[in-house]
């Protein structure tokens, strides 16, 4: 077992559910208090381990309780630029069985292993390798910021930029030992000139350097209830939500399809939830559908609320917009052309970038100034799936061309 399958194991052995999933029916008292510690059991964990290699560690205040971990490696000399590695925390809920790590045929088994335990334990040890090396970068400063609630609104990425490094984040413990280049702003500036950002997430090893944005939109529609024996009186508001269901799924997605970009394929619609009605004699007032409309960069959610009103006006269809989402989740576009993505590119061998279709913390960091990338071992098609499972060997080869990539740093 390598030091990285070992880490990676301790870690989904941690629960770290985002408490912001409520216990699912049935969940037992102990499933319900794994849910409770959320991602404070990893970044606790993680931070012990950071001190013994002697990096330095400080928490961000985030949510209560549920605090971003910040480990840095300084450089030997005056810092000229910093790289930023930032997977999250937090996983999707389990029951207890998927808490207890498993291996076989190649692979660990496990609530996290993929999404994104897996870059946890890659980017993290890859950190403390090279921190434990005689020879490590000179003049780059290394940071691993271990965010907290990705899997719901993104609170941890969000603070990370809202905050720009400033605060009680970044106390005197932080200060070089020869007060070289210290003074109050330069850790603020150097975030906000931090040269990359690299997303932990399941890439399959692939650097990716566009992602889609995510917009969860309500329509609804309201009608007049009648007796369900005399219908004529009423107006069937599941019947004009009907129409409009129909609409968004087959006129609007073939007008997305139209849409294409270069690494990510076509913007897409899906209906996702339907409610409406109260029993079967009564003729419903009122029906409510959520969608989720995946967006292609530059494109924004007052624009899309706007061509699908135009639909819905174009069909003598009527129904009220509203956003469900708790803040905007953009898509990702960073240029391939930035010296660092070029050199992280080169650096694992991939001639081309990647684009996914899932939205990710990579946005949040890239709309708060950082070019930002994601990259990371595992598939995405594991992802919360009850038997979730990373390859090991894609845990150790993601390691490893990380460590190489941070070794050749200036």
């Amino acid at each position: 077992m390598t030091r990285t399958e070992k880490l990676l194991a301790e870690l989904i052995a941690l629960p770290s559910v985002n408490s912001a999933f409520t216990p699912f029916d049935g969940a037992s008292a102990r499933q319900a208090r794994l849910i409770k510690f959320g991602e404070k059991n990893v970044a606790d964990f993680l931070a012990s381990i950071a001190r013994r290699a002697g990096l330095e560690v400080e928490f961000q205040k985030v949510l209560p309780g549920r605090p971003n971990l910040i480990v840095r490696l300084l450089p030997r000399n005056k810092i000229q630029q910093t790289i930023l590695l930032a997977p999250h925390l937090d996983t999707v809920n389990a029951d207890e069985s998927q808490f207890i790590p498993r291996r076989k045929n190649g692979r660990l088994y496990g609530r996290g292993a993929c999404d994104t335990k897996g870059s946890v334990a890659a980017m993290f040890s890859a950190l403390c390798e090279l921190a434990n090396r005689k020879s490590r970068p000179k003049e780059t400063e290394i940071i691993f910021a271990g965010l907290v609630d990705e899997e719901n609104a993104q609170a941890g990425s969000r603070a990370l930029v809202a905050d720009k490094f400033t605060g009680p984040v970044w106390s005197s413990a932080f200060r070089r030992p020869d007060g070289a280049g210290d003074h109050p702003n330069r850790l603020k500036a150097g975030l906000q000139t931090a040269a990359l950002a690299i997303v932990g997430e399941p890439t399959r090893l692939q650097v990716v350097t566009a992602h889609k944005g995510s917009i969860w939109l309500e329509l609804e529609t309201r009608g007049k209830a009648a007796h369900g024996a005399t219908p004529q009186f009423g107006k069937n508001a599941i019947h004009e939500m009907a129409r409009i269901v129909d609409m968004l799924e087959m006129d609007y997605a073939v007008q997305l399809r139209r849409r294409r970009h270069p690494l990510l394929g076509a913007a897409t619609v899906n209906v996702g939830t339907i409610r409406g009605g109260t029993q079967p004699n009564i003729v419903p007032d009122h029906c409510v559908i959520t969608i989720d409309r995946r967006t292609l960069p530059g494109e924004a959610e007052t624009s899309v609320r706007r061509e699908i009103a135009a639909l819905l006006r174009a069909k003598r269809l009527s129904a009220k917009i509203s956003s469900t989402k708790l803040a905007p989740c953009l898509p990702l576009e960073t240029s391939p052309n930035l010296p660092l993505v070029r050199h992280f590119l080169r650096s694992v061998g991939q001639a081309r970038p990647a684009g996914v279709d899932f939205f990710c913390d990579a946005a949040v960091l890239s709309r708060g100034g950082i070019p930002s990338v994601v990259f990371g071992p595992g598939d995405i098609a594991q992802a919360h799936t009850a038997d979730e499972w990373i390859s090991l060997d894609s845990l150790e080869r993601g390691k490893n061309l990380l460590l190489n990539f941070l070794k050749s740093l200036p």
